[in-house]
């Protein structure tokens, strides 16, 4: 049975710890597609309206919040990131290494 790239987009959002966050190429890359970050980003945007998908947890390589204004509130990333204790400046992570959740580690496929 061949694999359905959306579907496992999700699939990996889903498995993101709590207080830690990746970015769109490391899922691109985990997923074997190392060239589809903008295609996950689209596919969670998409997605934003299932409020159990973690998409407030993927960011982009520098740790950006490039995602917010998807989400109806567009602080609502920064809102659940503090929640979960990542501190978050100017629409960006403080200390984003030490956040950073890899699936290329992290998981096995």
């Amino acid at each position: 049975m061949q694999s359905n790239f959306f579907e496992d987009v999700v699939d990996v959002v889903r498995l993101i710890p709590m207080g830690k966050v990746t970015t769109y190429g490391s899922i691109a890359m985990y997923l074997g597609s190392s060239r589809s970050s903008r295609t996950v980003g689209w596919v969670l945007n998409k997605q934003v309206l299932d409020t159990t998908l973690p998409a407030h947890r993927v960011v982009n390589r520098q740790g950006i919040l490039t995602g917010n204004y998807h989400f109806k509130d567009p602080l609502f990333m920064q809102s659940e990131l503090e929640k979960e204790g990542v501190k978050v400046v100017n629409d960006q992570i403080v200390d984003f290494n030490t956040h950073f959740w890899d699936p290329n580690k992290e998981l096995t496929i």
